[in-house]
């Protein structure tokens, strides 16, 4: 069920240039909320923009919050980087699907700004084994987190600055790394390419898409994506019936 709730603002920080990191008080989304969904946020302030989603990267069901981190990248995200505690900002969610998650070993695959999303999912998890792969141009972030709840982190940047030099598929074909489920975020490009390397390897992997919403509930028909049926195929809306979906599924 999705509510819209008048949100708190409890914090805003930025982890480093672009990269910030709001935590709103929205108990009844909190409570609903699972990994892979996603918020919508309003910008209220008399700017006439579309509503912003925005992956969860952290649910704290106990107050009430849900944490996300974002990349200021137009006047959206910036009037959300600028908000200071006590505001409040609406907010619609919890939004589309989420992973499904089992108790097999586990990948966490995430490129750039769709590292965020799979935090939670790593908390989440009750499995054997956690590896997270995570993918960065340059200046990693959140890593810190993932160490402390996954088994193994490895980072890659594509200028080599910090981790290894390439990216993640690349690392995941030089570690020879495998699991019983891959979970994935990022660009489609990446998402494609970890696709190639999941049914090669015959690992189940679902990928959450990154597509652009206006709406965020169905109802634009702005963020299809081409889906495999039968002997043919259909179009289902990243905001509704996923954004999570089977890597097999996907046509790339």
């Amino acid at each position: 069920m999705k509510y819209v709730e008048n949100a708190r603002v409890v914090s805003t920080e930025f982890l480093q240039k672009g990269i910030c990191n709001l935590v709103l008080e929205c108990p009844k989304i909190a409570k609903d909320a699972k990994p892979g969904q996603f918020i919508e946020i309003y910008p209220d302030n008399g700017v006439n923009l579309l509503s912003r989603p925005i992956s969860i990267c952290g649910i704290d069901v106990v107050v009430g919050n849900i944490r996300v981190v974002f990349q200021v990248v137009g006047k959206g995200t910036d009037i959300f980087s600028k908000l200071k505690k006590g505001d409040r900002v609406r907010v619609l969610g919890p939004c589309g699907n989420g992973y499904t998650l089992n108790d097999g070993t586990a990948l966490l695959v995430g490129g750039g700004i769709g590292v965020p999303p799979l935090l939670e999912t790593a908390k989440r998890l009750d499995c054997k084994s956690k590896i997270a792969v995570l993918g960065f141009r340059s200046n990693p972030f959140l890593v810190n987190e993932f160490a402390r709840v996954c088994d193994r982190v490895y980072v890659t940047t594509d200028d080599g600055s910090e981790g290894f030099k390439g990216n993640v598929v690349q690392l995941m074909e030089k570690e020879n790394l495998t699991a019983d489920m891959i979970y994935s975020c990022g660009p489609k490009i990446m998402l494609k390419f970890l696709s190639e390397y999941a049914m090669k390897n015959n690992i189940p992997c679902q990928v959450s898409m990154e597509e652009r919403m206006a709406c965020g509930i169905g109802a634009c028909v702005g963020c299809v994506v081409e889906i495999k049926e039968g002997d043919g195929t259909t179009y289902k809306k990243v905001c509704k019936d996923g954004p999570v979906f089977d890597c097999k599924e996907v046509v790339w």
